[in-house]
């Protein structure tokens, strides 16, 4: 199975993944080609992953899709650590998918880590059903 990484054409990346993966963490690209209050989108065989950077460096990654209507959260707008998804302004917490307010609805999150100045994500929960 192939991890597609990057929204641009030009900077798709690929790896390998093992058969038996425990915590196989993917090299996203450097903190600093995440916008700061906004996003980067991953692509796996399974979904598509919205990694997100707040204003204080935080990364924050869910499944690139509100619970409302599907509409992609990568394009909302980051405030603190909540994304207001662009169709109908759903909050959506950043920690762990929970819809704000009297909304109901989760996106699904998934572990992500920054260690010196990367962005890595843990495939083997992002691949996996």
């Amino acid at each position: 199975m192939n991890a597609i990484i990057g929204e641009r054409s030009d900077a798709v990346l690929r790896t390998a993944m093992p058969q038996q993966a425990t915590d196989f963490w993917f090299d996203v690209g450097s903190l600093q080609e995440i916008p700061v209050r906004g996003s980067r989108r991953v692509k796996t065989p399974r979904r598509e992953i919205a990694i997100f950077r707040t204003a204080s460096d935080e990364v924050f990654a869910l499944e690139n899709r509100c619970p409302h209507k599907g509409g992609p959260l990568s394009e909302g707008i980051v405030h603190g650590r909540k994304v207001a998804c662009p169709l109908h302004n759903w909050i959506i917490n950043l920690e762990d998918g929970e819809a704000t307010g009297a909304d109901k609805g989760c996106a699904r999150s998934f572990p992500v880590k920054l260690e010196n100045g990367r962005v890595y994500l843990d495939m083997s929960v992002a691949a996996a059903p």
